[in-house]
């Protein structure tokens, strides 16, 4: 079981000490809006320009990076109970809408981290089905929740099917219900 409190609590004091914007994305942001569901990692956002210290910062508490490009990164601990942590990171005007529009929000009891707007969450998840297909359920049921507890309308989901030209993924989809 990963150690969530524990990981959180050494990244948010790092990024807050360095004066890193960051924001939760993936599971644990939509636990704050409200849907719960099993994870096993911990996800960020965070500005392109923070990537070699994140990275850096990270190595430096044991964990290795197993992947890398420009706008991503994820870590894994050898000591399971640390987990694994992705990252995503962005610049220019979408980072700049992105960390305009976030919440400081509870996450596990007594840790308030700042976290991705509803809107944000579904842009990032239409993204993860337009580079990964096989991604569309999983992405989809995260999807559906967010609109049945009525964080987003589904016309917000639509739209961002239709800015990757995904609408008849969407359509496709929806017609399933």
């Amino acid at each position: 079981m990963m150690k969530f409190k524990k990981v959180f609590r050494t990244l948010v004091n790092f990024f807050e000490q360095e004066n890193i914007n960051y924001a939760l994305i993936g599971a644990f942001a939509l636990k704050a809006y409200g849907y719960a569901r099993f994870t096993r990692d911990l996800d960020f956002i965070a500005r392109k320009k923070d990537k070699n210290r994140i990275k850096a910062f990270v190595e430096s508490l044991g964990y290795q990076t197993i992947y890398e490009s420009a706008g991503f990164s994820n870590h894994v601990h050898p000591i399971s109970s640390l987990g694994r942590i992705d990252f995503v990171y962005v610049s220019g005007n979408t980072a700049e809408t992105v960390f305009s529009e976030v919440r400081k929000m509870d996450v596990l009891g007594d840790i308030k981290v700042q976290v991705v707007s509803p809107q944000h969450i579904v842009a990032l998840k239409v993204f993860a089905i337009k580079n990964d297909p096989e991604r569309l359920h999983s992405e989809m049921v995260d999807l559906k929740a967010l609109i049945d507890l009525g964080v987003v309308g589904e016309e917000t989901v639509k739209s961002y099917f239709k800015k990757w030209n995904l609408l008849d993924v969407y359509d496709r989809v929806r017609r399933k219900k």
